[in-house]
């Protein structure tokens, strides 16, 4: 959000001074490193209502679409590479429950228009190079990236109108009438406006206190296959296999030949995560592994991590104006890629009095409710979590 926000100030107010500002290195957090998929919508066949919400489906799909376009400029125009890939992604079933879903899926994508074909067990066994799936569906609406690679390019990309301040943490906000002022251990800087791009974080900065539900989401990747390795998964080519039930394995094969897993979930007390969940998390991923690639899986895994996600009770998002000259932008609720992009540019609009039809769009979600207090929703998290993970069996 944060870098699609200043790109678009830059473009607007060229002569501006604008200040981008990160607490550690822009791409090695959880946007860099996340999956990759720019999703254009992102469906929820669980809710029985998705397939009969026209209008939402519609909006979710135009922010959704305008964040990718906005994308697609920064790899055509500024040179940004980040292994751009319009493959689309698949949707793939390894149980009869994953069956349904996919099921449920294709009906939900035909009622409100959306493009989709099914791919027969063959077909998704050549591609991936596992046995495990037997049924997928493909949409082709979906770009898939190396998001620390877009990040930085872009952030480069906007040097020459942009002042980037890495590892610099704001430690404290003084809202005033003429400057904000944003305290770091470095100085002080100050501003005439202030966008808050910071996820969870901006339930830190004065606004939408204790909505935040924290959740961290794990991965692990492979490293790089050799050629032989990567005959067994197929060698067709990158791909991105989402599963067909939500709580199920997402899966790619990069650019540069390596082997995605991500699942898991778990509540992030205080934001954050610790050596103990990761260390759970990369033993169900090597699980999957085992699943998808019994002949391959004895290499293991190179890297593991978690990254933040942040969610509200009631599902709500922060977008718009907070307060005097305070603009803000958080709870993306999964599906970041595209929405950070989307609402980060319609943000620096807004600030810049402009209007849109996603501003009016994102204006007019609803925002996030007060939870529970943090040990009841850490519980009910928990409990969640475990049990939807057991739920999805062997789509995990």
């Amino acid at each position: 959000m944060g870098l699609h926000a200043a790109r678009r100030l830059g473009e607007l107010a060229p002569d501006a001074h604008i200040a981008l500002v990160d607490a550690g290195r822009i791409g090695n957090g959880a946007a860099g490193r996340c999956a990759g998929f720019a999703i254009d919508l992102a469906h929820n066949p669980r809710n029985k209502h998705f397939a009969e919400d026209h209008k939402g489906n519609e909006e979710e799909f135009h922010v959704n679409s305008e964040g990718i376009a906005y994308m697609q400029s920064a790899v055509n125009e500024l040179g940004v590479d980040c292994d751009w890939d319009p493959s689309g992604k698949y949707h793939a079933a390894a149980t009869s429950r994953g069956d349904r879903c996919l099921a449920e899926m294709s009906e939900a994508l035909a009622r409100i228009g959306k493009k989709h074909s099914w791919i027969g067990k063959n077909e998704i066994q050549s591609l991936t190079g596992s046995r495990h799936y037997h049924a997928a569906i493909h949409t082709p609406g979906t770009i898939l990236i190396q998001p620390a690679k877009y990040l930085v390019g872009l952030m480069h990309a906007l040097v020459d109108y942009v002042d980037v301040y890495e590892k610099t943490p704001v430690t404290n906000i003084d809202y005033a009438p003429k400057f904000h002022s944003c305290e770091t251990p470095g100085g002080v800087i100050r501003a005439r406006q202030v966008l808050l791009c910071n996820a969870a974080y901006l339930t830190k900065c004065g606004f939408f206190k204790n909505t935040a539900i924290p959740v961290y989401t794990y991965g692990s990747m492979t490293r790089e296959l050799t050629r032989d390795e990567l005959a067994q998964v197929g060698a067709r080519g990158p791909f991105g296999v989402i599963p067909a039930e939500s709580f199920g394995t997402t899966m790619r094969l990069t650019n540069d030949n390596r082997l995605f897993l991500r699942n898991v979930y778990s509540y992030a007390r205080g934001f954050q995560s610790h050596q103990s969940d990761v260390d759970y998390a990369r033993k169900h991923h090597q699980i999957a592994f085992d699943r998808r690639y019994p002949n391959l899986s004895h290499i293991g895994y190179e890297h593991s991590w978690g990254g933040l996600l942040t969610m509200a009770h009631n599902g709500g998002m922060v977008f718009g104006q907070l307060a005097d000259r305070v603009f803000g932008a958080a709870f993306c609720n999964g599906t970041g890629v595209a929405r950070g992009a989307g609402f980060g540019k319609a943000l620096a609009e807004l600030a810049l009095g402009r209007t849109s039809r996603s501003i009016d769009i994102l204006n007019n979600r609803p925002k996030p409710n007060r939870g529970l207090p943090d040990w009841i929703t850490e519980i009910g998290v928990r409990m969640t979590t475990k049990y939807r993970l057991i739920k999805a069996g062997k789509e995990t």
